[in-house]
């Protein structure tokens, strides 16, 4: 049959003078439906005597000739008794169940499933890596298609940019979507099990937070602290760390609920401590700070300027917030110390060394630092908390700072007994 559409009348058709939309004819049922918003191929067929309408593209991204060739695939599906429509429909619930079964899908579905059970920052963590090192990967490749080689790829290239230990957790993310698709029938097997790190990877090595333990040079670094210029909010942080042991996340999110400054007791539920997401979700345990009569006097100061907020060290843009993780790094800078020489970490290394070398219980040090007991057993048994041993640790410790910030005759201060 000869057609009758040529691609001068598809470029000019316009609709009906009314508005009305307009057809024009291009043979077997091919026709371009022509309204005031578009133009649009459809093929109209007969099936089970009913009337059909089947949808081929939109004018000009398919042209006449593209329109024309699914044209005639149409007619041949319905040659041999098939329904293009229905035939259609289940083409786009195949491809969609090939979708489902993608890595990226699974992934996500298992991300959705974890969410209610990580902290907020470890499951914004997880995703930025998938979206950014996994997903564009093999995110699109069918979960049972990705081989060791794909997921080692991955992992080697991290590496090469200098995020070693990133590469760790993101195998380790793939191996943990592996398990729940192979739990769930999702997946045949888990190609990440088959993956030592210690052969793909380089040893690592363990890094401590740089610190200074020489006396004279503590000395120096607290009278600097002392003369330092920023504002109150960022001295008093900097001048605490050192007298309170704690991780810099813990001290910077300090909240004034948790002082007792008429006990001299700092009380920090379990949730803002380091600790596995299961324990801080129960949040049923605290570590208790005792606060020595420096820190005390440094808290009073303070709480004269943002007693009335939430948070003991606010942040610089608003109060709602607790002080950037960079404030204290940044001060330290600011007076000539760099991360070679000593980070906020730092102050807890500092006294950690000091206080072990002068003679005080290790388990009290260790305690204070609210380090994980490494014995299990040991731990499950151990359950002293030596506050007063620790109080009276750290008084002594912050008597021993103030004789080296004065630059006196530098004495080992009394032992534990």
């Amino acid at each position: 049959m000869t057609k009758k559409l040529k691609d001068s009348i598809v470029k000019n058709a316009k609709p009906k003078v009314d508005g009305k939309p307009a057809d024009y004819a291009d043979g077997e049922g091919l026709r371009l439906h022509v309204t005031t918003s578009g133009k649009y191929w459809h093929y109209r067929y007969r099936w089970d005597g009913k009337g059909k309408e089947l949808s081929l593209g939109t004018y000009p991204i398919v042209s006449l000739k593209e329109a024309r060739e699914r044209h005639e695939e149409a007619k041949a599906l319905l040659a041999r008794g098939i329904n293009p429509l229905s035939y259609r429909k289940q083409m786009k619930a195949a491809k969609a169940e090939i979708n489902s079964r993608s890595f990226q899908a699974i992934a996500l579905e298992w991300l959705a499933r974890s969410l209610p059970t990580w902290s907020e920052s470890h499951a914004v963590r997880v995703q930025r890596y998938l979206e950014k090192d996994v997903f564009p990967a093999f995110g699109a490749m069918q979960i049972n298609e990705v081989k060791p080689a794909d997921i080692i790829r991955v992992v080697q290239r991290m590496e090469a940019r200098g995020a070693g230990d990133a590469a760790r957790r993101v195998k380790q993310y793939i191996h943990q979507v592996y398990t729940y698709a192979v739990t769930l029938e999702l997946a045949e097997r888990n190609p990440a099990a088959d993956i030592d790190n210690n052969i793909i990877l380089k040893p690592r090595t363990k890094k401590h937070f740089a610190t200074l333990t020489d006396p004279v040079k503590i000395g120096q670094l607290l009278r600097d602290m002392d003369a330092y210029q920023g504002s109150l909010v960022v001295r008093s942080a900097l001048c605490l760390s050192p007298l309170v042991l704690l991780r810099p996340g813990e001290l910077r999110a300090a909240e004034w609920a948790e002082i007792n400054l008429d006990q001299a007791t700092w009380t920090i539920p379990i949730k803002r401590m380091k600790a596995p997401t299961h324990i801080k979700q129960a949040n049923q345990s605290v570590h208790i700070v005792p606060l020595s009569r420096q820190a005390v006097a440094l808290f009073k100061e303070l709480y004269s300027y943002t007693g009335q907020f939430k948070y003991v060290f606010p942040g610089a843009r608003g109060a709602s917030r607790p002080l950037s993780d960079n404030g204290v790094r940044v001060a330290l800078r600011t007076m000539g110390y760099d991360n070679q020489m000593i980070t906020p970490h730092g102050f807890r290394g500092m006294a950690s060394s000091l206080l072990n070398q002068l003679g005080w219980n290790p388990d009290a040090i260790e305690r204070q630092l609210a380090h994980k007991e490494s014995n299990q057993i040991r731990a499950a048994y151990n359950r002293a908390e030596y506050l007063e041993e620790r109080r009276e640790m750290l008084q002594a410790w912050a008597d021993y700072l103030d004789s080296l910030r004065v630059g006196g005759q530098i004495l080992t201060f009394r032992k534990a007994k």
